[in-house]
């Protein structure tokens, strides 16, 4: 994605608002408007104006909320990223238009930065339909969400033929998740100038060193059913998460963060409370070594710990 005061680090909001796969369900957060009104001004403010939401998060609710929160801000001043689902699409004709206007609707705006086919249900079938809505001017750039490289590729090639590229690829990279490197789909955006945009960063939170055996994630959550039975696994990693970042006043967050960046991705970080916007901002400036990416990737492999998700297709 080539545009003006990129920010180094997306915000994203999948835990804002209630609803199936919204951040009630999924993380256990119930955020309103008011709870999220300093999130969305200090990120601002920090120069973190890259919006990522999806209206299967929470059927709208976040991009209803992410919509009314960016009202008092001149359309110029951030950059929008939301996503077509196949799987809540109708059977009618121009199912990804009709999804679109009610993102837009829900956003307040004409227009959406970067546009995402959420998963590769239907190559074939819904990549043309990104198009006539680029050529439109609804568009700016399209992206693809959870596609492994052969179907990256196929994507492409629909695209090309009409001379749109993919400007972006969006897949889970964390420490704990390494498939799209091992694949070499963050290797092929490099090589054709396409963003890596990586989700789940912070493993939905077990990566920040807030949650431990004594302190678990939220019960009832669908990420403490995930997370959960897997923390013992995780103290050692987390626990030089922590020392690593002690050396550079930063924390295990941080640490986890700037290991993404270091890989050549852009990290999406879920943010809601104002007070972690200090933190995107440290992780900018923490510096890894060799040794400390090293270090950190033999201590997330004798976890154990597979953290792919229920939605994603292996990469390789």
């Amino acid at each position: 994605m080539i545009v003006k005061k990129q920010p180094a680090i997306a915000l994203g909001t999948w835990a804002w608002g209630v609803g199936v796969n919204g951040g009630s369900q999924v993380f256990g957060d119930y955020l309103t408007a008011t709870d999220l009104k300093p999130v969305v001004d200090q990120a601002m403010a920090a120069g973190f104006n890259l919006w990522d939401t999806a209206y299967a998060y929470g059927a709208g609710a976040s991009e209803t909320l992410l919509g009314e929160l960016l009202k008092p801000y001149s359309r110029s001043d951030y950059l929008l990223s939301t996503k077509f689902t196949p799987q809540l699409a109708g059977t009618g004709d121009h199912e990804m238009a009709k999804m679109l206007a009610g993102s837009l609707k829900r956003l307040h705006t004409d227009h959406i930065d970067l546009y995402w086919i959420h998963n590769p249900a239907d190559v074939e079938k819904w990549t043309p339909e990104l198009i006539p809505l680029v050529k439109s001017g609804q568009i700016r750039q399209v992206g693809v969400s959870n596609h492994n490289l052969a179907q990256i590729k196929r994507a492409s090639e629909i695209l090309g033929a009409a001379g749109i590229p993919i400007s972006a690829v969006q897949n889970h990279f964390s420490l704990l998740y390494r498939s799209s490197e091992t694949a070499g789909i963050i290797d092929y955006c490099r090589k054709h100038q396409m963003t890596f945009y990586a989700y789940m960063v912070l493993e939905q939170g077990v990566l920040t060193g807030q949650y431990n055996v004594e302190h678990p994630l939220p019960a009832g959550s669908l990420r403490a059913k995930t997370y959960n039975a897997v923390l013992p696994q995780l103290t050692q990693l987390v626990m030089a998460l922590n020392e690593i970042g002690e050396k550079q006043g930063a924390t295990a967050a941080d640490v986890a963060t700037a290991y993404a960046i270091a890989k050549g991705t852009m990290p999406i970080i879920g943010v809601t409370k104002a007070k972690y916007i200090a933190s995107e901002e440290k992780a900018v400036t923490v510096n890894l070594t060799a040794t400390d990416m090293m270090h950190l990737e033999n201590l997330a492999q004798t976890t154990n710990v597979d953290t792919k998700g229920a939605w994603e297709a292996p990469m390789i």
